[in-house]
C-alpha cells in the first residue's frame, strides 16, 4: 500500500517536496516511479528510482528541477520539486513494482498511491 503526501498550492518559482511511504518490509526491493496526471490529459510519467537506489531517471520536462530520492530504511520515497511552473499544475501519483530497473509507463507498475494535488499558481 502506498500512501502520498505534500502536494498544495505554491507560487511559481516556488517548491515542493512530495512523500509517498509504502507498507510492507520489501520495499527495498522495488523500483519507485511518479506520475502527474493533468485534467483532461493521460497520466505521464515524471521520475524513477530503482530498488538498490543507484539509478535515476527523469522526464525531459522535469529534468534539473525535480528530484527523486528514496529511504529504504523509512520505506519512503521523495519527489523534491524546485522552480515550478503553472505546468506542474497536476496530481501527482507514486507507483511502486518489485524489479531492478527503470519504468517509465504506467502500465510497468503493480501498486499505486491515491494521489496528491499539487497546483503551481502563476
Amino acid at each position: 500500500q502506498l500512501q502520498a503526501c505534500g502536494g498544495g498550492l505554491v507560487q511559481a518559482g516556488g517548491s515542493l517536496r512530495l512523500s509517498c511511504a509504502a507498507s510492507g518490509r520489501t520495499f527495498s526491493t522495488y523500483a519507485m516511479g511518479w506520475f502527474r496526471q493533468a485534467p483532461g490529459k493521460e497520466r505521464e510519467f515524471v521520475a524513477a528510482i530503482s530498488s538498490s537506489w543507484t539509478t535515476t531517471y527523469y522526464a525531459d520536462s522535469v529534468k534539473g528541477r525535480f528530484t527523486i530520492s528514496r529511504d529504504n530504511a523509512k520505506n519512503t520515497v521523495y519527489l523534491q520539486m524546485n522552480s515550478l511552473k503553472s505546468g506542474d499544475t497536476a496530481v501527482y501519483y507514486c507507483a511502486a513494482r518489485v524489479g531492478v530497473g527503470l519504468w517509465t509507463m504506467p502500465h510497468e507498475y503493480d501498486y499505486w498511491g491515491q494521489g496528491t494535488q499539487v497546483t503551481v499558481s502563476s
